[in-house]
């Protein structure tokens, strides 16, 4: 959410609602965020985006950072679908935890 005062006249006229983005744009999101990364022929963008209903651009984009980081840990060259689903499991445990998300911060 904005501060009130932003929205006061003369500072922006208009509130664009940005829609979250449905499985196709999640599927180009994801392509777009992956891009300079080494995956293997297991990364399913169909899957992942079907599983992430209800992501942001950026959610998706920390969520493949996340798998990035999986792979780095294990010290491999190579993102695999597996390292998108332990990312996966993390954000969502990270949610129920309590642990503030993206969300959080822009509210």
């Amino acid at each position: 959410m904005l501060d009130s005062a932003i929205l006061r006249p003369g500072r922006f006229d208009r509130l664009i609602e940005v829609p979250e983005p449905d499985q196709a744009a999640r599927e180009r999101i994801l392509d777009i965020h992956t891009r300079g990364m080494n995956l293997a022929e297991t990364v399913d963008y169909e899957t992942l985006a079907r599983d992430t209903e209800g992501f942001s651009g950026a959610e998706l984009e920390s969520l493949s950072t996340e798998a990035g980081m999986f792979a780095i840990r294990d010290d491999r060259t190579e993102v695999t679908m597996a390292d998108f689903e332990d990312a996966l499991a993390k954000i969502q445990r990270e949610e129920e935890n309590g642990t503030p998300g993206y969300a959080a911060y822009v509210q």
